[in-house]
């Protein structure tokens, strides 16, 4: 399904389930086919969403100094993306693709705890008429999963995600070593043109540092 893109009157949504960096290779290559974006067009990107806001005016990564930990705020991993609300159907259904039969995400036996939850985050939350083409979008590819209002640091549960009002619950960017990263499973190295977008956007003054520590020791994620 094509949708047709129009910035004016784009609307922010994010996506979760599990690790951010399969999500959001997933949603860079959907919006490439859905809409037709070149790189420097593309809107998603990783960060952190559904908790309880700022500590010190960031949201981090874990990292050895805990300092605005995402996990401790409640946030989950998840992608950002803008996009018009007319294509957010075709969205919601490469969203729910994600998901195998029994509704486990790709690393439902891996990653665990509230920081990897399913969300989904559309502006008026469940009260918004696209959390109904979220569900059915769901419906018509299976049926695989269950929703429930957010409330915030909502716990991770095998097969339901949890829809947040973006306006009471908004997106934090991720740190610049996360943006388009190779995915999370042995293998899932993705070309570098796909890594490369990172610096694309950087030198376009589209993407900039989130101002956090650098990893567990201050050298990158996990210290690597």
């Amino acid at each position: 399904r094509r949708a047709v893109a129009d910035d004016s009157s784009d609307i922010e949504v994010y996506f979760g389930c599990g690790c951010f960096w399969h999500v959001q290779h997933e949603f860079v290559m959907a919006e490439k086919k859905l809409l037709g974006r070149s790189d420097l067009q593309i809107t998603s990107r990783a960060g952190y969403a559904g908790g309880s806001g700022m500590q010190d005016g960031k949201v981090c990564y874990h990292n050895a100094a805990q300092i605005s930990d995402y996990g401790s705020l409640g946030h989950a991993e998840v992608v950002r993306l803008r996009i018009p609300p007319t294509s957010f159907r075709a969205f919601a259904e490469e969203y729910v693709k994600l998901f195998d039969k029994d509704g486990n995400r790709p690393d439902q036996l891996g990653d665990r705890g509230l920081e990897y939850r399913n969300v989904v985050g559309i502006p008026g939350g469940g009260g918004s008429p696209l959390a109904k083409e979220l569900v059915d979008a769901s419906r018509e590819n299976g049926d695989k999963l269950d929703f429930a209002k957010g409330k915030g640091g909502d716990p991770d549960a095998r097969a339901v995600a949890f829809v947040m009002d973006t306006n009471s619950h908004p997106f934090y960017l991720g740190e610049l070593y996360h943006q388009f990263h190779d995915g999370f499973a042995w293998g899932e190295d993705y070309p570098g043109e796909y890594n490369g977008i990172t610096k694309k956007l950087v030198k376009s003054n589209m993407l900039a540092d989130a101002g956090c520590p650098n990893g567990m020791l201050g050298v990158g994620i996990a210290g690597l």
